[in-house]
């Protein structure tokens, strides 16, 4: 799994590409979020459009990034999951957790308002 982590003004930006297999880079990805988070950048869009595939352990990191955000106030958004990851956040029942939009534009809006 590749990743990558972009800041815009007081948003985060994490893209996510390939697997998305907790156990590869989970700590590092968590290690990032903390270190943006003491930047009081508060507001994330995890773009996992470009991901395959996630194992339990991905689910976990999704859920840990979504944690550390709303615990300091802030809110997490999905983008544009493909059909076979929206189905597996609908089994899991994350999709009622989290906010899934089809954009980064949404994503920006909605992390705006």
């Amino acid at each position: 799994m590749n990743y990558k982590i972009n800041h815009e003004g007081d948003l985060v930006f994490i893209n996510f590409e390939g697997d998305l297999i907790g156990e590869e880079n989970g700590p590092e990805i968590i290690e990032a979020v903390n270190d943006t988070l003491s930047n009081n950048i508060i507001k994330c869009a995890v773009d996992i459009s470009e991901v395959r595939y996630i194992n339990s352990s991905g689910i976990g990191v999704l859920i840990t990034i979504l944690t550390k955000f709303r615990n300091k106030g802030g809110e997490v958004v999905i983008v544009n999951p493909s059909e076979h990851v929206k189905k597996l956040l609908a089994i899991t029942k994350l999709n009622a957790i989290f906010t899934i939009v089809d954009s980064i534009a949404e994503a920006k809006e909605e992390l705006n308002k």
